[in-house]
């Protein structure tokens, strides 16, 4: 996620006499720039690719980077909140039009409900810094009605503030949205989660003197105007006054709330992955001193994985009908957790990450049982330009697609739909990948001490809604696709 080798220098590239016209420091810069082109990779202007998925939708996002989105159905409306990375040190702060201002990354607020017209509603911004180092990359969303505490008229959005602290905002009227809690002196924060219907939120952070930059503070937010912190947790190894060794330090979580009384950790990005597996009950109520018994106390399983495979997203499928099985003694419904890695580098410089599906059903013994992956040669993924392979995937429990799709966000090879009835065999059945735009961020690697820079499409992260629509948004300022599943593949999400 830091790594600066990824970093784009330009932001536009250059695609006939139209580019003339924009006034950007950027497109300027980019001109004098040696892009190379890469032979049968998608260009400026170029139609998708696709198979069995459509798109229905756009918004350029103001030409931001993004992370995180999350669709919320607030009223009889879907908006959706986009987190940003920081800017680059071309824009460092783009324009608002809204707002007539320059303004640092933050938070995208569009409203969806027309799929096929999003309205850019308003634009929170975020910290200062380039990349990794700015912006507001995460978003989580919770109705007062719904939080115990909270006012029942009001929806809340919780993000996070750079890597400096956390933040929450009434957000009742989206196009309108107002701060009302704040906290930061923190050395880095990530991917947290919160329960709307309990109020507990696990917020990525990093507290100073533990040994890592995230970890994670578990708060009581049942009401968002008074957040109550609850605890530190982490890694033994992590915590302050330890010596020796120091674990991959956590990326981010999601929680099965009180009624599974399970918290899924995943630490590590592109190397040294683990998958945690905590009881959320002795983690909220345990003893909260972080010693090494303590921390270990709620912990219930464990999967360590490869040194060059991370554990960016951790998706827990329990309760799986297994049909192969079903006339077995034991073993007929099994409980599963998608564990997708990031791909880090540019051009398949480093090992390849991609979506493991884990056998959770014993616990205290997790098995690996499968991969999926993108094959490079089907589409010459790593001449493209940019990283290949995964990212994230979709987070969204709704019924339309949990435990049938899942859907992974793969850089330059789009978003690909994942039949996962099968975990033990899971198949691609669909895939989108849009063309870069104007405003396409360039992305380099070092060839004989010199940058060698491309442009391609940089899909990043990938969220759902109830409707079955499917949200891809650009690490390299490619805006945000709104999507639906064609053909065979929306059979399989049993939608007319």
């Amino acid at each position: 996620m830091r790594m600066k080798s990824d970093r784009a220098i330009g932001v536009a590239f250059a695609a006939g006499a139209a580019l003339a016209v924009l006034a950007l420091p950027a497109i300027a810069q980019m001109a004098q720039s040696n892009i190379v082109t890469v032979p049968g990779a998608p260009k400026v202007g170029d139609p998708p690719q696709a198979s069995n998925m459509r798109l229905v939708g756009y918004n350029d996002l103001q030409h931001r980077s993004a992370y995180e989105p999350t669709i919320h159905h607030q009223g009889n409306r879907y908006i959706a909140y986009i987190g940003h990375h920081g800017g680059t040190p071309e824009v460092p702060k783009p324009m608002n039009p809204i707002t007539g201002q320059a303004e640092f990354n933050g938070t995208s607020i569009i409203d969806v409900t027309d799929p096929a017209h999003p309205q850019y509603l308003a634009h929170i911004p975020g910290t200062a810094g380039n990349y990794e180092e700015g912006g507001a990359q995460m978003t989580r969303v919770c109705d007062g009605k719904t939080l115990p505490k909270g006012d029942p008229n009001k929806t809340y959005l919780l993000r996070v503030f750079g890597g400096k602290g956390h933040e929450i905002y009434d957000v009742t009227d989206p196009a309108h949205p107002a701060l009302i809690w704040h906290t930061e002196g923190l050395t880095d924060t990530h991917k947290s989660f919160w329960e709307c219907d309990t109020g507990i939120a696990y917020l990525v952070s990093g507290i100073p003197g533990w040994r890592v930059k995230r970890m994670t503070e578990v708060y009581d937010i049942s009401d968002p105007m008074h957040p109550v912190k609850i605890r530190d947790f982490g890694r033994p190894g992590q915590q302050p006054g330890a010596t020796g060794e120091i674990p991959e330090q956590l990326h981010g979580m999601i929680s099965l709330g009180p009624q599974a009384n399970r918290v899924y950790f995943g630490y590590g990005t592109n190397k040294s992955g683990m998958l945690q597996i905590v009881d959320r009950d002795k983690l909220i109520h345990g003893p909260k001193e972080p010693t090494p018994e303590n921390l270990l106390y709620p912990q219930v399983g464990e999967l360590v994985m490869m040194p060059f495979n991370g554990a960016h997203t951790v998706f827990p499928m329990p309760k799986m009908p297994m049909a192969e099985f079903a006339k077995d003694k034991q073993g007929a419904v099994r409980d599963f957790v998608m564990i997708v890695d990031e791909q880090i580098r540019n051009e398949c410089e480093e090992p390849r990450q991609m979506a493991w599906f884990v056998d959770v059903t014993i616990e205290a013994h997790p098995m690996v049982v499968s991969n999926f992956q993108v094959p490079q040669a089907s589409g010459n993924f790593c001449e493209r330009g940019g990283r290949f392979g995964t990212h994230s995937s979709n987070e969204s429990m709704d019924p339309v697609f949990y435990k049938k799709i899942a859907f992974l966000a793969y850089f330059n090879a789009g978003v690909r739909a994942v039949d996962v009835r099968d975990p033990y065999h899971p198949k691609e059945i669909g895939y989108f990948i849009p063309s870069p735009t104007e405003f396409s961020d360039k992305r380099c690697i070092k060839v004989n001490g010199a940058d060698r820079c491309k442009i391609a499409i940089q899909t990043n992260n990938v969220e759902t809604d109830d409707r079955g629509y499917i949200y891809i948004v650009d690490r390299a300022n490619n805006g945000m696709h709104i999507l639906e599943l064609t053909g065979a593949a929306r059979a399989i999400a049993g939608l007319q």
